[in-house]
């Protein structure tokens, strides 16, 4: 191979090295595992919120073809509970183990489980257990239940905001909601269990196997070494696949107990109670500025339930004391337990709802002050974080305002309300600010140079869609300097050297550098295979004869050759080569890479612009997102297509937070109403305009060698508000609670009568 041949893959569109799979359907989910003599169970769910079971009567299901057992709190066995915080890896989505005891907390709960022979017998099974309950009447929504005593869940200060706002000459104070989300990737949770001895093997759907693999082994009580999970492909998470669920344990349980593999999955239906979403909130704002537009106090206060069994809590407020310059600003949140099923993360949690309430204040200030929103901001703009009074790691928020507003071509924006048409549309502008913080784990990875050329890279972390199959070939590539094709990237198993989570943006800027450390150490190993072996005819002549200069390396390796350190690749041997010599199947080198200290130096955040056209046509009450076009500073981007596709994703996700999205229960036992795909509205293809992507690329050393950071949640924040603005500049309607319905917008006198044209 000739050395000007290889291109450098870190930077380019890539496509993804597993797409082949997934588009053939040879990709293999949790549910495509078929062990030999698979068994299958189905769950059996509460249908009250909150109660008692006074009884379970399995006797008819257990008398049907094919059903071999019928587990319930009474005959379940042991399972225990996770270690949580006091052990590493060791954190479960319910800190309940599933059919611990009587009670109902939720509906939807795993009351029961039925495994038959097949899906089907099973099913038909379960239809039959009768479960008599003393039901109780469930809390549903905050304002049903007491706030909580004492000081709340989380707060920050500095300076005196009330006082500060007292004495502000310009005032704004608006309450700010968004709705319940539910998750609904379309692999849905399942799991497959199968024992060998005492040995068991799970089969699952996570962003996390080796979390996985520490709940599991604690749940099951069994050692972890005892337990292998595995996740070669996961069909979506958006968070909620980050820790286990109760079907996980209880396929396994049942595994045990019947000496045979067993195989389940959560109903789509299901999937709106019994395995997380994001809680609705109800913020209060309130900001103080001049009247040239200077911020002189924020307060910020969010309500936010919770279940019953868990103090899960989506950090909202953390934006607010980070974003903008402002020296006197407090929040605080609460958490308010219901009778809905444990919330856990979705894309961007905490920021993504906090922001939405921040951005919508600051829209309003601008609103009362008759200034434009961008120069608002730009007003406000924070050059170092107050919140902990630290520099950035990297902050070109400026540039992206700048470049979005040139793409976008806000100086053309009237900001009259209504006085912008494209024939019977009535458009309206809106823009807002995204950030999500740049973070960094530990990762450990494993890289193999073989004799036939090829390299193994293998990390036990995961891909859930995001492209870290490919990013890791990216790296390993470019720092072997060999081509992709030759890279085999081997994930998803934890039996392999633990690798990061993939949530929060941080497994990319995680994993990166541990595979480049890796590949470093696997040629090393190499290198000092062949500079013991002078016969091979690739040293210098002076290391031939002996005559060593030992205070300088004799042998590199660049682009897959090793060669004399002071020659030309190509004169020298391929690695394969150079191991087929040596009579060595193969060399590895291991790596431990973890995050820099550095950075506690630092505030690392990601930052980006997001500038939105909405149309509205009052004759026919339509409402439609004409065009985005949003700016990222995300550091430096590993795979521009991936990356394209994630901040894509996270956009639609916000069109369907700002305008579709709300999980709606039913007061009565608390069932979600719209527990299915068909009422529970998300943005399909029609309702995604034309997307602009723009990345202003500044890597940040301060996070890795590379300068990546991740940019999983960053495109999703922002939207909402950028739309809920760009709606009151068509139509005169504030939004303030998501999301945006045609009835909020029917009042609007904007382009009816004698000017509607």
């Amino acid at each position: 191979m000739a050395t000007d041949l290889f291109k450098a893959p870190i930077g380019q569109p890539v496509t993804r090295i597993e797409g082949f799979h997934k588009v053939t359907g040879t990709a293999p989910y949790a549910l495509d595992f078929l062990p030999d003599n698979v068994a299958h169970a189905v769950g059996v769910f509460s249908t009250i919120g909150k109660g008692r079971i006074v009884s379970i009567d399995t006797s008819k299901a257990e008398s049907m073809p094919g059903v071999l057992a019928v587990l319930h709190h009474g005959n379940i066995g042991p399972i225990y509970r996770s270690a949580e915080r006091l052990q590493p890896n060791s954190h479960a989505s319910e800190s309940r183990p599933p059919l611990s005891d009587d009670r109902v907390y939720y509906f939807g709960q795993f009351v029961a489980v039925v495994v038959a022979n097949t899906f089907e017998q099973a099913t038909a099974a379960a239809a039959h257990v009768h479960v008599k309950y003393d039901v109780e009447k469930p809390a549903t929504m905050p304002s049903e239940a007491p706030m909580p005593a004492g000081n709340a869940r989380a707060q920050y200060a500095r300076g005196d905001a009330a006082s500060a706002y007292a004495s502000a000459p310009v005032q704004i104070e608006g309450f700010y909601s968004t709705p319940t989300e539910t998750h609904n990737p379309m692999e849905m949770h399942a799991s497959t269990a199968v024992w060998k001895g005492d040995n068991v093997t799970l089969y699952e759907t996570t962003q996390g196997v080796m979390n996985f693999q520490g709940v599991s082994s604690e749940m099951l009580g069994i050692p972890i070494d005892r337990v292998e999970v595995i996740c070669y492909f996961c069909g979506g998470g958006f968070g909620g696949k980050l820790f286990p669920w109760p079907q996980s344990a209880l396929a396994a349980v049942a595994a045990r107990q019947l000496g045979r593999p067993v195989k389940i999955f959560v109903p789509r239906d299901m999937m709106f109670t019994t395995v997380g979403h994001r809680p609705t909130t109800q913020q209060h704002l309130r900001i103080g500025a001049t009247h040239d537009g200077k911020l002189l106090s924020i307060e910020h206060n969010v309500v936010q339930p919770t279940s019953m069994l868990d103090s899960f809590m989506e950090y909202c407020i953390g934006v607010t004391g980070m974003l903008y310059t402002c020296k006197n600003i407090a929040t605080k949140q609460d958490v308010i337990q219901l009778n809905i099923g444990t919330p856990t993360p979705m894309r961007g949690p905490g920021t993504t709802p906090g922001l939405y309430a921040l951005e919508s204040a600051m829209d309003d200030l601008a609103i009362k002050l008759n200034m434009d929103p961008l120069e608002l901001r730009l007003k406000n703009y924070a050059e170092i974080d107050e919140s902990s009074n630290k520099p950035y790691s990297g902050k070109h928020l400026r540039e992206c305002y700048q470049v979005g507003a040139e793409k976008f071509g806000w100086s053309k924006r009237d900001p009259r309300v209504g006085s912008m048409r494209n024939g019977s549309e009535i458009l309206g502008w809106g823009m807002a600010t995204s950030t999500w913080e740049a973070g960094r784990g530990s990762a450990d990875v494993r890289v193999r140079l073989m004799e036939d050329g090829r390299v193994r890279v293998s990390s036990g972390t995961q891909d859930p869609g995001t492209g870290t199959y490919t990013v890791m070939a990216q790296v390993a590539a470019e720092r072997l300097g060999i081509p992709m094709h030759r890279i085999h990237v081997v994930i998803g198993k934890s039996n392999l050297p633990p690798g990061p989570m993939s949530g929060g943006s941080t497994a990319t800027a995680s994993v990166i550098p541990a595979v480049a450390k890796a590949c470093d150490e696997a040629m090393n190993a190499v290198l000092r295979a062949a500079d013991n072996a002078p016969d091979l005819g690739i040293h210098d002549p002076e290391s031939a004869t002996g005559n060593v200069n030992h205070s300088k390396p004799t042998l590199k390796m660049t682009n897959g050759y090793v060669h004399a350190a002071d020659a030309k690749p190509e004169t020298g041997k391929p690695f394969g080569d150079v191991l087929q010599a040596l009579n060595l199947a193969a060399l590895e080198g291991e790596a431990s890479t973890h995050p820099n200290p550095e950075m506690r130096n630092y505030s690392g955040h990601c930052f980006g612009a997001q500038f939105v056209e909405v149309g509205w046509d009052p004759g026919i009450a339509r409402l439609r997102v004409n065009r985005i076009v949003t700016v990222m500073d995300v550091g430096r981007v590993i795979n521009k297509k991936t990356a394209r596709n994630q901040v894509l994703g996270g956009v639609t996700w916000g069109i369907g937070m700002g305008a579709f999205e709300e999980t709606i229960y039913d007061p009565r036992n608390a069932k979600p109403l719209n527990n299915n795909l068909a009422d529970y509205l998300v943005p399909t293809n029609a309702d995604v305009p034309k997307t602009e992507v723009i990345f202003v690329e500044y890597p940040d050393y301060h996070l890795n060698e590379f300068g990546a950071r991740g940019v999983g949640e960053i495109g999703l924040t922002g939207v909402a508000s950028a739309l809920t603005m760009a709606v009151y500049h068509a139509t005169g309607i504030r939004v303030r609670r998501l999301p945006i319905r045609i009835e909020d917008l029917l009042p609007s006198k904007v382009g009816l009568a004698k000017d509607y044209v």
